[in-house]
């Protein structure tokens, strides 16, 4: 009798550790020499039950969740037990993945590959709007407090962004309060990095809030949607096809949001708005 998929136990994941910054000279303004921090880049091309998958250009933290979020949000695993082990080596740059049983017909679902708008260059195999409309967003809401509360705490946390810049960072959030921030040479990237994360941890997205330094664009807003996170926040704006998304599964997609302003583009009655205290929260925040 076959062994339930749930009871199966988490995938042996690798600790691997990279550094993820390096110093070089650069010339500056005034024409000195001065030692800068530049943030790290690097292949790690990703092999499925020893057949070549992908290779993705990436900063090289926490490259575990990276694949395993790949996975996920490229549809080609449904549940975290169908991955047994990751191995990441960067003496070699690879990654392997070995499953329990195999991937059913993995050459066809990964034949199309559509390349994305994502810095570092994203790719999704197959159509980007395959399965949406069977997507059901849990009845997340957000206090217009808490969104000026998520933006304040990305203002403060320590990053490599401030230090190198080069980087995009992305984050989840409960509430106003950070549940794990990841940065990478791609915003797709760092999503997929959340979500492997949570399928490690058994950690739902019905009560998160997804935050982005990059745009909403439509592979932002899916990836989000299948995590089951209803709210994304961008630093940024959204683009045309990640608006269609968005409305068409129901995610509030906020952009432009600072401490001052903000722009609700989908399911604004996600959004609970307090006009009457907007500006004590604003200097409250701030």
């Amino acid at each position: 009798m076959p062994v339930p998929m749930t009871s199966l136990p988490l995938p042996r994941l690798s600790q691997s550790v990279v550094a993820l910054t390096q110093e070089c000279s650069a010339l500056n303004e005034r024409g000195e020499h001065v030692a800068v921090t530049i943030p790290r880049e690097r292949a790690l091309t990703v092999y499925v039950d020893k057949r070549e998958l992908v290779t993705l250009m990436t900063l090289g933290a926490h490259a575990e969740w990276l694949v395993l979020g790949y996975l996920r949000n490229q549809r080609l695993v449904k549940s975290v037990h169908e991955v047994e082990s990751i191995t990441v080596d960067w003496e070699v740059g690879a990654a392997a993945v070995k499953t329990r049983s195999g991937i059913a017909q993995l050459a066809k679902r990964t034949a199309k590959r559509v390349v994305t708008t994502g810095c570092g260059q994203g790719s999704v195999f197959g159509n980007l709007m395959d399965d949406v409309d069977q997507i059901v967003l849990p009845p997340t809401t957000l206090l217009q407090s808490q969104l000026y509360g998520i933006v304040q705490a990305i203002r403060v946390h320590d990053s490599i962004y401030k230090v190198a810049g080069s980087v995009h960072g992305c984050a989840l959030f409960r509430g106003d309060e950070v549940q794990l921030f990841i940065e990478d040479v791609g915003r797709h990237n760092a999503i997929d990095t959340i979500a492997g994360w949570m399928w490690m941890q058994g950690v739902s997205g019905a009560d998160k809030v997804f935050y982005t330094t990059g745009r909403l664009t439509s592979e932002m807003v899916i990836k989000s949607a299948q995590m089951g996170v209803a709210i994304a926040v961008s630093r940024s704006g959204i683009t045309e096809m990640g608006l269609e998304v968005a409305r068409k599964v129901g995610l509030c997609a906020i952009g432009r949001a600072t401490l001052h302003r903000f722009l609700c583009y989908s399911a604004s009655e996600r959004l609970q708005l307090e006009p009457e205290s907007a500006g004590a929260l604003l200097r409250a925040a701030q």
